[in-house]
Formats: structure tokens, C-alpha cells, sequence
């Protein structure tokens, strides 16, 4: 598997706290937590809360997380010709 994505509910904690553990340890290179609600702690997605998407990438074994918001263009390895921003990621949940 080259990458896994979550979309964040109520039990955000799950998606950021216990599974980016698991997929580290799994080795899935890339990881992205789709929270277009705003819900994970301010830690995690920053202050103020927004919608965010973080992709956490496996770099040397280890997480590397990148935040992004709005009008911030994705950049994956797993897809590199994505042409896609994080508000267009969150604009798709109404479709």
C-alpha cells in the first residue's frame, strides 16, 4: 500500500494520535488525515482550528507532517502529478 487516507470524525484522536503510530510502524510511505471539520486538538492542526490537511510522508522510518489549508497544492509522492489544494480536497465532501 502506498498510501492511506482517513477522513477525521468525533474520534479524531484515533486518526492522529493511534494510527499514524500504526501506519509508521507498517511502513506506508505516505498518510493523509483529511480533517475538513476542524476537529483534531490545536497540537495537532494549529490555533485557530480549520479545516486541515495533514500528510504525513515516512522519511528515514519516521513521520515527516506536512499542514496544509485552503488554497495550499498538495504535493504527494505517492501521486506526484496531483494538481490539487487542500480546499479542493475539503470542497468534495458535499459532492
Amino acid at each position: 500500500m502506498k498510501l492511506a487516507i482517513e477522513v477525521v470524525s468525533t474520534n479524531w484522536q484515533d486518526d492522529y494520535l493511534m494510527k499514524v503510530g500504526e501506519y509508521e510502524l507498517m511502513g506506508i510511505p505516505e498518510y493523509w488525515i483529511v480533517d475538513y471539520l476542524g476537529l483534531g486538538g490545536r497540537r495537532l492542526i494549529g490555533n485557530p482550528k480549520q479545516p486541515t490537511l495533514s500528510v504525513y510522508q515516512l522519511v528515514d522510518g519516521e513521520y515527516q507532517v506536512t499542514l496544509l489549508t485552503g488554497n495550499e497544492r498538495i504535493e504527494s509522492s505517492a501521486f506526484p502529478e496531483l494538481q490539487l489544494s487542500a480546499a479542493e480536497i475539503f470542497a468534495a465532501k458535499t459532492i
